[in-house]
């Protein structure tokens, strides 16, 4: 080959990709560095897998590719190593625009702008084959150099996964240069074996590995870098003046988007739990991995002694967006709810949120269990279910509606947690579980019908009595996971001990029942609904006290009181 041009490079960039994806799992395993987490392969599969939709028959321009392809990358990146494969071709991009075919200069001089990995040793000449090979020599011996380059990886004596992943996309470029061979398919292999971890579980400094995209015009990247620099570690700061993709280790998500904001608009906003995901692929004692969305109300003790995994809701004020639980917290919810003219609106994860996750536990755990907020009231199980049906790994993927919301979900949850960590199999799991689903209902307590008529649930009118009559609605989860009004508490003075004895009254007193109370920036009634009903159920197996999620509390406002019962 004497110069690639749109077309020949679509195809090595196709070569290329589909030699790291075959490569996912040993990547995966020899992954220590930044973090021993096991995702490195799958990080640069789902990053190079994002220039599918690019990478058409139809080859453009060469500029024209390079530039969609440095963009896909950009905006499908994941963590460390994705992030940096991103800025890579950014620079490859950048230095090619106008032009509709590389020379072998040209492509030398694309490669220095795109890596500060380049050698002066990549001698140009008129062999792309000869010029490629040279370079990947380089890169072997680079390679080969970081094993002892790090103590982490020194100990593990394995070499840096990121580094591996660009190594094998190299080999795979140069089999199409060299040889003419054609990979027509960019996808996942169906049959991935459990990844087997290097290393050993370490302390994390930081806990999220926090990602978003910053689009706008003339952004000042070396200030964005300071700023971002201060915040955590393991930073990647890729892409241009008009759109950049933010990678990092924090500790508080939220104040990352907070900056990112300053600097333009902020997209695909993502915050993985890399304490929850270390533990796991350091953990195999039981071979089922329970995850839910933030809808799902628990304790942060259950959370942690059950290793729950989450999926957050978005939350959106206006054109202003947040993670439900990781970017605003519930309190900081109930706040900006009760000053925010604008009344908020929750939108179910996005599919490739829970792609993301399934992807990895069902790369560590035989059986994937995803309880849902009830399909009833949010397109969050459908999203569940397409995520599900798009995964290929080792573990099968198993979505179940819990027909219920908030704390009512959250004792589901715990519950499943419980029988996962006790080791059931997930066939006797999902047995019981019937019978839990059967057994939990949620009550809440809304006191100001301002939210709920905000939000279009109930018509004005009905504020304007309940106010005049000092009435407290009831809401219910039903049998179908719906959610409807279902009685009235007289009074605000004495609201949390009548709805006390509401509740009360509407269990067997002869059966163990669980608790679970939350509250939306009243934490004093929760705590005497909790006393109130301790002393009126002798059955009482355990309560705990949270703060509610976004999505009912969008309804509810603050001051809303919820109980979530499970009679066994």
């Amino acid at each position: 080959m004497k110069y690639l041009d749109g077309c020949s490079m679509q195809k090595a960039l196709k070569n290329g990709g589909q030699r790291v994806i075959a490569s996912l799992d040993g990547l995966n395993r020899i992954n220590v560095f930044p973090v021993a987490d096991g995702d490195t392969g799958t990080n640069m599969a789902l990053t190079v897998g994002a220039m599918g939709g690019v990478l058409t028959n139809e080859a453009p321009p060469l500029h024209r590719l390079l530039e969609r392809a440095a963009d896909a990358l950009l905006d499908g990146a994941r963590g460390n190593s994705g992030a940096i494969l991103a800025q890579f071709f950014q620079g490859v991009s950048d230095t090619a625009a106008e032009l509709t075919r590389f020379s072998t200069d040209t492509f030398a001089k694309a490669v220095k702008a795109g890596s500060s990995y380049a050698r002066d040793a990549l001698a140009v000449r008129d062999d792309f084959a000869a010029l490629m090979s040279e370079g990947l020599k380089a890169a072997e011996t680079a390679l080969a150099a970081t094993k002892h380059q790090l103590d982490v990886l020194r100990k593990a004596d394995v070499v840096d996964a990121g580094a591996k992943g660009f190594v094998a996309l190299i080999h795979g470029m140069l089999a199409f240069v060299r040889d003419g061979e054609i990979v027509e398919e960019l996808s996942l292999p169906d049959d991935m074996e459990e990844v087997l971890m290097a290393g050993e579980e370490t302390d994390l400094d930081f806990r999220y590995c926090t990602e978003c995209v910053i689009v706008g015009e003339g952004i000042d990247r070396r200030k964005l870098r300071e700023d971002l620099s201060r915040m955590g570690g393991s930073l990647v700061l890729a892409g241009s003046h008009r759109k950049a993709k933010v990678h990092i280790h924090v500790n508080t998500p939220d104040e990352v988007f907070r900056l990112a904001r300053g600097y333009g608009e902020v997209k695909g906003e993502k915050a993985d739990d890399m304490h929850r995901q270390q533990h796991t692929t350091h953990s195999f004692s039981s071979q089922v991995a329970v995850i839910t969305d933030s809808s799902a109300d628990l304790s942060e003790q259950d959370i942690d002694n059950l290793d729950v995994h989450f999926v957050p809701l978005r939350i959106q004020f206006g054109k202003q967006g947040y993670l439900d639980k990781l970017s605003i917290r519930p309190d900081e919810f109930f706040e900006e709810l009760a000053r925010n003219p604008i009344h908020p609106t929750t939108s179910q994860p996005s599919p490739g949120d829970y792609r993301r996750q399934f992807q990895f536990l069902a790369s560590h755990y035989e059986q994937v269990l995803a309880i849902t907020l009830a399909a009833a009231l949010s397109a969050t199980h459908a999203a569940a279910l397409s995520a599900a049906a798009r995964i290929d790994a080792p573990g099968t993927i198993h979505v179940v509606d819990s027909k219920n919301g908030t704390l009512g979900q959250g004792l589901i949850v715990r519950e499943a947690a419980a029988m996962a960590s006790n080791g059931m199999t997930i066939e006797q799991i999902r047995e019981q579980l019937d019978t839990v689903l059967a057994n939990t209902t949620t009550y809440a307590l809304v006191s100001d019908f301002k939210y709920v008529v905000r939000g279009g649930r109930v018509p004005r009118s009905t504020k304007i009595i309940a106010d005049f009559l000092k009435l407290n609605g009831v809401l219910q989860t039903l049998p179908s996971g719906e959610v409807k009004p279902k009685g009235v508490v007289f009074g605000r003075k004495h609201r949390v001990s009548r709805f006390a004895r509401y509740v009360a009254k509407r269990l067997d007193l002869d059966r163990p029942v669980r608790l679970a109370i939350g509250h939306g920036n009243a934490e004093e009634d929760a705590t005497a609904l909790a006393q109130a009903l301790t002393a009126q159920l002798p059955n009482l197996v355990d309560v705990y006290i949270t703060e509610v999620c976004a999505a009912f509390g969008v309804h509810g406002g603050p001051g809303m009181l919820v109980v979530a019962t499970l009679e066994q």
